[in-house]
């Protein structure tokens, strides 16, 4: 599609040379700079070109555009309607296009082409509109662009995202020609429906010379996603042109998988990286429990001043911030996701009050949430459980309250938070009574919620209370529960309780030192020497051992790890 009056850009006027250059700078066009050239076109009677109006639609987001659009005269011209279609689309309007489109045909005599087709399926695939897309499909053959190389791939990948794929690959055999995007739209329609074993025969038929490289990846990231990194690996191997997109995305499977040192290895080896690459590792990092590694990470991407941190950047390094208490590079992030007005972002804002509450800064946490302009739930969820972590129970209470009360509903993690508060400062009966109000809110209790409970009742001396709620929970005890409770037996001297519960939870993880310590420092307070010895052995052929203490400064901006004996 050209530019309606492109050809005759000499027959234009000096002033429409000049907005026409002022549209096609490259540079970002601020609101208040497109509202500027709009006023220049009115005043100077340019609107009547369409070449200097779809350009300033194109630039202007779309409540704007569509105002321009609205005000114009004659509105039947493809160019012209096409171009606002596509602002839709692009700024997630979908309904907006479509009926947009529905009016156009209506009441301005618009004759769609093969670009209108291309965008309403589009917006009826990513709207998941399954009468509208087939509405649209109508249309395309109504129209006579069944045939159109580029409408029936956009029909293909539409159907392939509502799901129906006897349909896609019906339109696809029927396909008088197909190019690589035809192929690929297909294969991301059956690994979307989670028929893996479809797409993988449907890669292996592909004409070598169509077989590009947006295939492999598409093959690459449906393996990554099941977690079978075995056939990922295999076909990122046999990639012939790796772009940075097939690196990332094994980078990124492997640190979905837990195998971070694979994932550094293809990091190390990749030939060009991008800021998404970098995202990825640092996050993968922190995702694994490694955060003094995405720490140097995040250094090296600031050192390397290739690529400027972003918003993702920033969420994904503060985790690991907060659980080294690096507070010098905390307060760094902070002013330079201020600066680069990241913080307004719910994500930043959430993560930065999380960092602050977990380096001990909970009034500096505070200030970040009261500054906050658009709180959500994991908000309130980040000040609640930061107060509870830095003992202020009541304070925590109280935000749950004034959570509430300004119409937010408490969710999964927020009562966890509440239980956690409750569980810090000893207050049982607050905690029960939350815990019994949670389907108030339609919450079931889960397992975490319920080993909570458990905690808080064992760290108050009442293990028969604790070990009732756990015959009782409608979930198998796991390991962290059962080793709560053996704390907790600990705590009031039960060795009897402790001798029922011990030999599950070494089961359900023989690694844990802690549970055999706790009956271990049992015997040895009853005396009985010999039990002693045996927990020792039973630990040692566990292959169980004491985790060595660990501890982390910050000097200059730089976190040194310390182990005990070092």
């Amino acid at each position: 599609m050209t530019d309606k009056g492109s050809d005759f850009s000499w027959l234009w006027s000096p002033r429409e040379r000049k907005c026409l250059s002022l549209l096609q700078m490259k540079t970002h066009h601020s609101r208040a700079t497109l509202l500027q050239i709009h006023a220049f076109i009115l005043r100077s009677a340019l609107e009547t070109n369409l070449n200097l109006v779809t350009k300033l639609i194109t630039h202007s987001g779309a409540r704007h555009a569509r105002k321009v659009f609205d005000q114009m005269p004659q509105r039947s011209d493809a160019f012209l309607c096409n171009t606002m279609m596509k602002s839709h689309l692009s700024s997630g309007q979908f309904a907006e296009a479509v009926n947009l489109y529905a009016f156009l045909r209506r009441k301005e005599g618009f004759v769609p082409d093969n670009y209108t087709f291309s965008t309403l399926t589009k917006c009826c695939g990513l709207r998941f509109s399954r009468w509208e897309g087939m509405e649209v499909h109508a249309h395309v053959v109504k129209y006579g662009f069944s045939s159109n190389l580029y409408v029936a791939t956009a029909l293909v990948d539409m159907y392939g995202k509502l799901g129906h794929m006897g349909f896609a690959r019906k339109l696809f055999d029927e396909m008088l020609e197909r190019s690589p995007v035809s192929w690929t739209a297909l294969m991301t329609g059956y690994i979307r429906s989670g028929d893996m074993d479809a797409a993988e025969s449907l890669f292996q038929t592909i004409p070598g010379n169509e077989r590009d490289t947006a295939s492999f990846n598409v093959m690459i990231d449906g393996y990554v996603k099941l977690g079978k990194m075995g056939p990922a690996k295999k076909i990122f191997d046999a990639t012939p042109e790796k772009n940075v997109v097939s690196w990332t995305t094994m980078i990124n499977g492997y640190c979905n998988n837990g195998d971070v040192e694979q994932a550094r290895l293809l990091f190390d080896k990749m030939p060009n990286r991008n800021l998404y690459t970098w995202n990825a590792m640092i996050g993968g990092c922190c995702q694994n429990n490694q955060p003094h590694e995405a720490l140097v990470l995040f250094q090296e991407l600031l050192a390397e001043e290739i690529f400027e941190p972003d918003d993702v950047t920033v969420v994904s390094v503060l985790p690991a911030i907060a659980d080294l208490g690096a507070l010098e590079i905390g307060n760094w992030v902070y002013e330079f996701a201020k600066r680069k007005k990241f913080d307004k972002s719910a994500n930043v804002s959430t993560a930065l009050v999380d960092m602050y509450a977990k380096c001990g800064e909970i009034e500096k946490s505070r200030t970040v949430f009261d500054n906050v302009r658009q709180i959500d739930t994991c908000t309130w969820n980040a000040l609640i459980n930061g107060l509870a972590l830095n003992g202020r129970a009541n304070e925590a209470l109280d935000a749950f309250t004034e959570m509430k009360k300004k119409g937010f509903n408490p969710d999964h993690i927020t009562m966890l938070g509440v239980l956690s508060a409750c569980n810090h400062s000893g207050l049982v009966e607050e905690g029960k009574k939350w815990f019994d109000k949670m389907p108030e809110y339609n919450l079931t209790p889960k397992i975490e919620h319920y080993g909570c409970l458990v905690d808080l009742l064992g760290r108050a001396g009442r293990v028969e209370e604790a070990e009732s709620l756990i015959k009782n929970m409608p979930y198998e005890a796991n390991g962290i529960i059962l080793s709560s409770l053996l704390f907790a037996c600990g705590y009031a001297k039960d060795v009897i309780r402790a001798e029922k519960f011990v030999e599950k939870a070494i089961d359900l993880d023989p690694f844990s030192d802690g549970n055999y310590i706790v009956l271990r420092n049992l015997y040895a307070g009853e005396k009985r020497w010999r039990d002693v010895e045996e927990i020792k052995k039973l630990m040692a052929s566990k292959g169980a051992k004491k985790e060595a203490g660990c501890s982390a400064i910050e000097i200059d901006s730089e976190v040194f790890e310390f182990v005990a004996g070092e």
